[in-house]
């Protein structure tokens, strides 16, 4: 009787063991529920799982209520068309900063834009090597060459050390992606916010990007826009005038995660 009741408590712990495993392993894509009134959105139960894990998404200190305003703007750049050049040109313009998540192309191709950047005071962070789906990336090793690749290049380009920032390709993750980013040193930076910008040949107007970013502003917001985009390029220098406007600075990921 003993030994049953041995053997069906090790067939359990087993099968919770697998069952953990392949939670850990199910692919699961980044989004938000956006809020009316300018109130800060909200993330599936799902997926809320990645604060815990070095995920960032919103400055929760600077919430619905708080007296100060702040956004941080976010840039995913893979290539450059000259947009990415006009947008890191707009940010110097106005005296503020973002943090622009690159890839190896973008380094290998247009260094002299990376020193641009960098003028800039803008952070340089690590949007991987060759923008894979991290999920499919089984070992660390594997998940770690994507992410030590582009810092090789980035150093060897540069001099530098990229910021230790990460965001996964399209917004998609697991719970390993997640660990796995900790286990090098890495945050993941989420977003609060962001529209469909990233296909050049369906653009929305001028007007309608304007009314899409500003109507979905909020307290403590995490901005993706993608700079390849022309659009963004045309509306950047008065977006961020009317967020001024509105009383809000613009902060660092590294204001960010410290809170």
């Amino acid at each position: 009787m003993k030994k049953t009741v041995a053997f069906a408590t090790l067939a359990l712990i087993l099968c919770l063991s697998l069952c953990v495993s392949v939670t850990a392993q199910e692919a699961q894509n980044w989004y938000c529920v956006r809020n009316k009134d300018h109130r800060q959105p909200i993330v599936g139960n799902d997926i809320g799982y990645a604060e815990s894990l070095g995920g960032y998404y919103i400055d929760r200190a600077h919430g619905d209520q708080s007296d100060k305003k702040v956004v941080y703007l976010t840039f995913d750049a893979g290539y450059e068309n000259g947009n990415v050049e006009r947008i890191v040109e707009i940010l110097a313009d106005k005296e503020v900063t973002g943090a622009f998540f690159v890839l190896q192309n973008l380094v290998e191709k247009h260094p002299g834009l990376i020193e641009k950047m960098l003028e800039g005071n803008n952070l340089v962070c690590n949007h991987t090597s060759t923008h894979p789906d991290m999920t499919t990336k089984t070992t660390f090793e594997e998940f770690k060459a994507e992410l030590e690749n582009l810092e090789t290049v980035y150093r060897e380009t540069t001099g530098r050390e990229l910021s230790k920032y990460f965001r996964p390709p399209e917004g998609r993750f697991n719970r390993q992606v997640l660990e796995y980013a900790q286990r090098m040193g890495y945050k993941t930076i989420f977003w609060s916010f962001a529209y469909a910008d990233w296909d050049n040949g369906n653009q929305m107007s001028c007007e309608q990007a304007k009314a899409k970013i500003l109507d979905n502003i909020h307290n403590g917001a995490v901005i993706l826009l993608h700079p390849t985009s022309k659009t963004n390029a045309d509306v950047l220098g008065d977006v961020i005038d009317a967020l001024k406007a509105q009383g809000y600075g613009f902060g660092t990921l590294d204001e960010l995660t410290a809170n």
